[in-house]
């Protein structure tokens, strides 16, 4: 076996047998096939894709590279959530403290920003003290006492994914389905989580641009997911805008203890119960009340023994970006369009996000929106204010956001998506 005929069979359209797909997941794994090699092939596969026993395989593979947790020690059900990516999405951070909150115990293995889209890891560790890194006994213990961890995967789960993982946010292969279905199931199913919600963006800020790619994904992990055993759910949300009203790290942790808090957006706290009914219906807790949770605090409890115990400080105050720049409305009427994807590079290239797996992010960097579509306008007013510590990124940031926002005559009907476009199962 050799990586240049597995390149050259996928590159032709041809399929990949089983045992080039386990050796080069293995090879890949071991060092013995190069980066330059594994990025040509996940081009390859992202040009000409694979079919649902490649997929199946793949995924295989990537869960045979490490171990597999198992939680069956603990007294409450699991119950797993992840994003397949977008701008402002920060749903994570009041959503696993809400479910813990509810009775289930979340062990969210989460990841860090990819392309345009931001990362869970880099939010919290915008917290002071904060540890993404655990090892599966400190898990264990944070789950057990909190009912809620988010962490780095280890090491040893799935360790070809972490590799690939971060080759295909620098190479232009991020978009490719079976790599994504792969990436994300591999990782959940060797996790060991009981259940599972996945939340399937759709949009131009996501990396499924069409409800037909979406609902394609969305069934492919569906599929992983139950043929190993985990009761898993897809909902398709929209992210043609950013969520919330933040995109970028410190930004959006503000954000998320307002939601816990009670307050925040509406689109955050819409989905983020809509996942939390999900996750628990999963688990079994059909008569748990999320919402009662955000009302009566005990979701902020759960999240400050959760960053409490993986050595944050939720009382601490977060980073701050040293310059600011406001972009204004051009004239007066309706806000009546906001892309996602504009908002999403100008946030990574104000530091919020790395060109380079090697690259370090701006805790303060990001951007803070002031209306979103449907909103009236002011000519003048503030529509944007763009966050970093390196003012000389303003302008590439400005350039990204040239035809990203539109205003419409005063009187212009607006009629938003809903958050949750589908629900596969």
């Amino acid at each position: 076996m050799d990586v240049i005929s597995v390149i050259r069979t996928k590159r032709d359209r041809g399929r990949l047998s089983d045992e080039q797909i386990d050796w080069v997941i293995d090879a890949y794994t071991r060092g013995a096939v190069a980066d330059e090699q594994m990025s040509a092939l996940a081009m390859a596969v992202l040009l000409n894709g694979m079919d649902r026993a490649e997929i199946a395989r793949w995924t295989a593979a990537m869960i045979a590279s490490g171990e597999r947790m198992d939680f069956s020690s603990l007294a409450r059900p699991t119950a797993d959530k992840h994003s397949t990516g977008g701008v402002g999405d920060k749903i994570t951070l009041p959503l696993a403290p809400l479910v813990a909150a509810c009775g289930a115990a979340v062990p969210q293995l989460s990841g860090r920003g990819l392309g345009h889209t931001g990362g869970t890891l880099d939010k919290l560790e915008s917290i002071p003290g904060w540890r993404a890194s655990l090892s599966t006994e400190e898990m264990l213990a944070v789950l057990d006492g909190v009912g809620a961890v988010v962490c780095a995967a280890g090491d040893g789960l799935a360790p070809a994914d972490k590799k690939l993982y971060a080759l295909r946010d620098v190479t232009g292969t991020v978009e490719a389905i079976p790599l994504i279905a792969s990436s994300i199931m591999s990782k959940k199913i060797a996790e060991g989580t009981g259940s599972l919600v996945l939340d399937v963006k759709v949009g131009s800020g996501a990396f499924m641009k069409s409800l037909e790619d979406a609902r394609e994904l969305a069934a492919t992990m569906v599929g992983l997911g139950t043929d190993h055993g985990v009761r898993t759910v897809a909902l398709l949300t929209d992210m043609s805008v950013p969520l919330g009203l933040t995109a970028g790290n410190a930004l959006e942790v503000r954000e998320s203890v307002e939601v816990l808090a009670g307050g925040g957006p509406a689109d955050v706290v819409e989905l983020t119960l809509a996942l939390a009914r999900e996750m628990l219906d999963a688990a079994g807790l059909k008569d748990a009340d999320p919402a009662r949770a955000l009302a009566d605090g005990s979701a902020m409890d759960a999240w400050r023994r959760m960053i409490r115990a993986q050595g944050g400080d939720p009382d601490a105050a977060l980073p701050v970006a040293r310059d600011t720049h406001v972009v204004t409305a051009p004239a007066s009427g309706v806000l009546t369009g906001l892309d996602a994807y504009a908002v999403g590079v100008a946030a990574w290239r104000l530091g919020a996000g790395r060109a380079r797996k090697e690259d370090a992010v701006q805790a303060g960097a990001g951007v803070e929106l002031h209306a979103r579509p449907g909103d009236p306008v002011t000519a003048g007013q503030p529509l944007l204010t763009l966050h970093t510590d390196t003012p000389e990124r303003f302008d590439y940031a400005l350039e990204a956001l040239e035809g990203g926002f539109t205003v419409s005559p005063a009187g212009t009907g607006f009629t938003p998506r809903p958050i949750v476009l589908d629900r596969i199962s």
